[in-house]
């Protein structure tokens, strides 16, 4: 069985760390807790709906959106199946807010940013998720 370093917290999951990528020494690196959850959402952002085979339904459909109008319209849309991913995908957290924006002025960027509360500790987080669309730069 794995030891949380933090003892205390070893109810919030210990898993391999987010991209899966050995270290200097070869050793796969651990995620502790409230980064767990962290990586979770990433992950689960991340993963278009469909592309894990035994886990059709895991994931975001946000990348199906790629090519949508930065309007208020396709905000809507992107915070809607963020939110529904993460309840449906992550039963660590409560989803308090999805919000998406314009990114700084840039056309084909949107800001997302999603504030949680991890259930067992009711602490509250948040994470800015970049979400590019569009055709990119030359």
């Amino acid at each position: 069985m794995l030891t949380d370093p933090r003892g205390d917290r070893a109810f919030l999951g210990t898993g391999w760390r987010f991209p899966v990528i050995p270290d200097s020494r070869g050793r796969l690196p651990w995620s502790v807790a409230e980064r767990s959850i962290e990586e979770a959402i990433w992950l689960i952002l991340s993963t278009s709906r469909g592309e894990r085979v035994m886990l059709t339904d895991f994931g975001c459909g946000v990348a199906d959106l790629v090519f949508e109008p930065n309007s208020d319209l396709a905000h809507a849309a992107i915070a809607a199946d963020i939110r529904q991913a993460l309840i449906t995908d992550e039963p660590r957290i409560d989803v308090l807010g999805v919000t998406v924006d314009n990114g700084d002025g840039e056309p084909n960027v949107m800001v997302v940013r999603i504030d949680y509360r991890v259930r067992s500790s009711n602490t509250v987080h948040n994470l800015v998720y970049p979400f590019f669309i569009g055709e990119g730069r030359h």
